[in-house]
């Protein structure tokens, strides 16, 4: 399976999509939880697989892993459009019905299931979170360049008081396997040190998101894809970057800095760094991965990549049953937004 995984890999479009990232999560967060790699094999091998999972019961649905418990965007790895078709009525003749609840809408597999559940049950395709991105290009070289003069006053502001905190030093680190646990551990202790612990979302709130985390990143360090940014003061972290350098893009999954230090924006000014830095070594994108947060818009970037909730709904017990918890579920929604 590995070695078939890992030819695949040259298809995919998103780290996630790595066998990595589905052991790691197999290993903490879904360690109770059966896997199963639905695989399309054609005449020069493996073609397409999709990791799924569901809860026990009858009427549970298929889903990827990962879309609830790190709520990362996922997609099935094909080698092309036919591959996809065939994956695609694999699916469908499991009868079980599925939920891809956060897939890139350019992905092959829409179109291959949509043709696959003709006749053989229901399809919804709605809006879903979208993955927010920066193309970089030698524009970016300056990046403070690239915002008003209001903005462009804000960063300076933000460098003059974290000057006056100590001396400022910003690090993009590609730690080796060996390196990475301590300075993970730096990184989620700052987390903590956020408004997140009070929210309950940093990682140190959740140990086996905490341990999901540290194998994935120590895997990709593994790889050299692994990257840990800081920003320090005297010597002190009051900010990080948890991120994955793959097919030429910078993916960040995390971030987190001191609030004691929060009048300097440590935040943004590693930002202003990081994106500094994936100029300089040729990068081509720098993708916030997670939430397209209104911060992120109103700052950064307005472009996305798209992505839906694909759901199918067989013509049987489980589909009509997953249609009905739906449709509930649904009208639940638009009363309580008529509502307010």
């Amino acid at each position: 399976m590995a070695l078939g995984w890992e030819r695949l890999a040259r298809h995919a479009s998103l780290p996630t999509q790595s066998a990595d990232f589905t052991v790691s999560l197999a290993e903490t967060v879904l360690a109770n939880v059966p896997l199963r790699l639905i695989e399309a094999v054609g005449p020069d091998g493996l073609e397409a697989m999709l990791p799924l999972c569901c809860a026990p019961g009858r009427f549970a649905r298929w889903r990827v892993p990962g879309s609830q418990e790190v709520f990362e965007p996922v997609d099935a790895l094909c080698r092309d459009a036919d591959a996809a078709h065939r994956l695609a009525r694999l699916l469908v003749a499991d009868g079980r019905p599925l939920d891809l609840a956060r897939i890139p809408a350019a992905s092959p597999l829409i179109p291959a299931l949509t043709t696959a559940m003709k006749g053989r049950g229901r399809v919804s395709i709605r809006p879903a979170t979208a993955m927010p991105t920066i193309r970089l290009g030698s524009e970016w070289r300056d990046p403070e360049d690239r915002f008003s003069s209001r903005r462009r006053s804000d960063f300076r502001r933000a460098a003059r008081r974290a000057a006056e905190f100590g001396n400022v030093q910003c690090e993009m680190l590609a730690p080796t396997y060996d390196t990475f646990d301590a300075l993970f551990d730096e990184a989620i202790a700052v987390e903590a040190k956020s408004w997140k612990r009070a929210a309950g979302t940093a990682i140190a709130c959740e140990p086996a998101k905490e341990a999901f985390f540290r194998r994935y990143l120590a895997a990709a360090c593994a790889r050299g894809e692994g990257r840990v940014a800081f920003l320090r003061i005297d010597g002190r972290v009051v900010a990080m970057q948890l991120a994955v350098e793959w097919a030429g893009r910078y993916w960040l999954y995390k971030i987190g800095y001191d609030e004691a230090y929060a009048r300097c924006s440590p935040g943004t000014l590693l930002m202003l760094h990081a994106l500094r830095d994936a100029v300089e070594r040729g990068l081509t994108g720098f993708e916030l991965m997670g939430d397209a947060e209104a911060w992120i818009a109103d700052l950064w970037t307005r472009e996305v990549h798209e992505c839906v909730r694909l759901r199918t709904y067989p013509y049987a017990a489980a589909g009509a049953f997953a249609w009905a918890a739906d449709a509930f579920a649904w009208a639940r929604l638009r009363l309580r937004a008529r509502a307010k």
